[in-house]
């Protein structure tokens, strides 16, 4: 039997499991999708329980086929999720979506902890609300006491999952890292309010370690588990680590994330105001980042540029690129759909509509705006003195030829790349358990 890594790849839509062989090839994939269920304020929410069957089932399966042996099983998913776990290790919380509203005021937080500015700089995690999984905590202790006063644990999506193997209390950077407003890049610990509020964590400890688990009377190697967005660069990282070249990663899907871990300046306030944060590799080190909600604005507006012209909505994988459109429009440089800021609802100034003849200009006048917004988050999180030479793409964008060549023409002096494989968050999480692959 072939010796394989397992990985669990938990995004908002899909869910998948990836074996890869020793030389890191896809050897097995199955993906799934379930229908989102309601929390306990009605609001939608991640299936946990059908999710934790699913990953179980799947790696019993696999077991017993006898075709593969799992050597290691890491996880990867999507962050700005918590779980919590009483006394026995059980869990009390639903999955509570990222996306929810928190009714809250967090003003008395923000004030007992240097204000807004000064707090958010620190802990580089713009105010997002719930997507600052810190808050979430804050939020369930003085919202839910009845669920609080039972909270013994506090996981992360990829620890807990790793948890249901392992049995293991873990944390790993990538996860702490990633806009929660718990770690303190000024001092690289936890920040200080978790201490004042008597929340305690685990401490989190470099990604390439693994727990050795029974599961289903197989030993295997348990990693912790990372943030996806984060582990997507651990490939990139590997491969350039004897160059002196500096590189971006766009990771694209529901969000673009621009991220650079070459940066050695600080977050500024400026930058804070600009959807620019900070996440962490696997071995506690910053990495520079803007993150941008452009895939759901391509989503919410591509569709209703094909209601307006009569078209289906996926009429723009038929084109066949026209550099000099793109030319023509880049030269104008005008912001049509979205001269300000993008509305709640990720509409642009759909009226504009009028003034296009056809659906591919519009088109191409949408992803110009988009392309513009991802150019304008890469410039931010460059350092006064950097060494850029390369662009890489991961997701679903770089298959977007318009996108691409804007960027090309936005930024000729740098190499426009796209990473090997279609499944980086995943890969970084099998490469991290290496090691274990042929013990």
């Amino acid at each position: 039997m072939e010796n394989v890594i397992a990985v669990i790849d938990i995004g908002k839509t899909n869910k998948k499991i990836l074996l890869f062989d020793e030389n890191f090839n896809v050897v097995y994939t199955n993906s799934t999708r379930f229908d989102e269920i309601v929390d306990d304020d009605n609001y939608p929410c991640d299936n946990i329980e059908s999710i934790e069957t699913w990953i179980q089932n799947e790696i019993k399966v696999i077991q017993e086929q006898n075709k593969f042996t799992i050597k290691a099983i890491n996880f990867s998913t999507h962050g700005a999720t918590l779980v919590y776990l009483d006394k026995d290790g059980n869990r009390i919380t639903p999955l509570y979506n990222y996306l929810k509203p928190l009714d809250i005021d967090f003003t008395p937080f923000y004030d007992a902890n240097g204000g807004v500015e000064e707090f958010s700089r620190k802990t580089a995690s713009p105010a997002y609300g719930m997507l600052n999984a810190g808050l979430q905590m804050y939020w369930l202790k003085q919202s839910k006491p009845h669920y609080w006063n039972k909270v013994k644990t506090i996981l992360h999506y990829p620890q807990y999952l790793s948890y249901l193997f392992s049995n293991k209390i873990t944390a790993d950077f990538t996860s702490v890292g990633a806009h929660t407003a718990i770690w303190d890049f000024d001092t690289m610990q936890y920040h200080d309010w978790l201490a004042t509020e008597s929340i305690k964590l685990p401490e989190p400890k470099p990604g390439k370690h693994a727990t050795i688990a029974t599961v289903n009377g197989q030993e295997i190697a348990i990693g912790k588990g990372l943030h996806d967005s984060s582990s997507s660069i651990i490939p990139l990282l590997e491969a350039n680590e004897n160059s002196d070249n500096e590189f971006i990663l766009l990771s694209t899907g529901t969000w673009i994330i621009c991220m650079n871990p070459f940066s050695k300046e600080t977050l500024t306030i400026d930058q804070l105001k600009n959807d620019c944060l900070c996440f962490m590799t696997p071995d506690k080190k910053q990495i520079k980042s803007s993150m941008q909600f452009l895939g759901r604005v391509h989503e919410v507006n591509a569709i209703a540029l094909s209601e307006h012209f009569g078209v289906d909505k996926n009429h723009y994988l038929e084109f066949k690129l026209n550099k000099n459109l793109c030319v023509d429009i880049l030269s104008k440089g005008k912001q049509l759909f979205f001269p300000k800021e993008i509305a709640e609802n990720f509409k642009g100034d759909l009226t504009q509509l009028k003034n296009f003849e056809n659906y591919e200009s519009a088109y191409y006048q949408l992803i110009f705006e988009i392309s513009q917004r991802v150019h304008n988050g890469i410039n931010r999180i460059l350092d006064s003195e950097n060494n850029l030479k390369d662009i890489y793409i991961s997701g679903g964008f770089n298959r977007n030829e318009i996108f691409v060549e804007y960027l090309n023409q936005m930024m000729p002096e740098q190499n426009i790349k796209f990473p090997k494989g279609e499944n980086a968050s995943a890969l970084g999480a099998a490469m991290l358990m290496k090691d274990y692959i042929n013990k």
